[in-house]
């Protein structure tokens, strides 16, 4: 069975720091890009930051709101893509899902229709 679990959010004030994982199981990790996306109440979902199958060398991408302070990484010896998140703002705030691709070998993207199995998502709240 194909499936994603989030874990590591929480409430943090402004600059700290907060690491999220996703575990995956029942697919091969590097044969599918992974994203993060985000929720904000009452805002559209946006993509956090994704990284690429292995054919596409893994590759790493952004969204300008985050680019140098998240960072995204994969380890396949624990089938898990994680986000760490670093001088978070309040603007961070919004529950945090993980996604695989829809199509295996895929170059990874920010455009959720992209992706076709998501998480339940993890609570992330940036208040002082």
């Amino acid at each position: 069975q194909v499936q994603l679990v989030e874990s590591g959010g929480g409430l943090v004030q402004p600059g700290e720091s907060l690491r999220l994982s996703c575990v995956a199981s029942g697919f091969a990790l590097d044969d599918y890009a992974i994203g993060w996306f985000r929720q904000a109440p009452g805002k559209e979902r946006e993509g956090v930051s994704c990284i690429s199958s292995a054919v596409y060398g893994r590759r790493l991408i952004y969204a300008d709101s985050v680019t140098g302070r998240f960072t995204i990484s994969k380890d396949n010896a624990k089938n898990t893509v994680d986000l760490q998140m670093n001088s978070l703002k309040p603007e961070d705030t919004g529950v945090y899902y993980c996604a695989r691709a829809r199509d295996r070998w895929s170059p990874g993207s920010l455009k959720d229709d992209w992706y076709g199995v998501w998480g339940q998502g993890t609570q992330v709240t940036v208040s002082s």
